[in-house]
């Protein structure tokens, strides 16, 4: 899955939630803190992480390119 960034950056959680992988940002923050998400290949315990172009996420079996 690729998602292009429209500005410099998005936050963590709010890049689960505007891909609908979470139903809500409370379910997105909740994941992230018990260590279920993982940016470029490490856990990711931070929920407002700055997301930048270059980076990949990974939620259980999905894997999202962020351009």
């Amino acid at each position: 899955m690729k998602y292009e960034l429209k500005d410099d950056y998005i936050e963590l959680f709010k890049l689960l939630k505007v891909l609908d992988l979470v139903d809500s940002g409370a379910q997105a923050k909740m994941i992230i803190a018990e260590g279920h998400v993982k940016r470029n290949a490490e856990v990711e315990l931070r929920k407002r992480a700055k997301i930048h172009s270059g980076d990949t996420i990974e939620v259980a079996d999905v894997i999202i390119e962020v351009e």
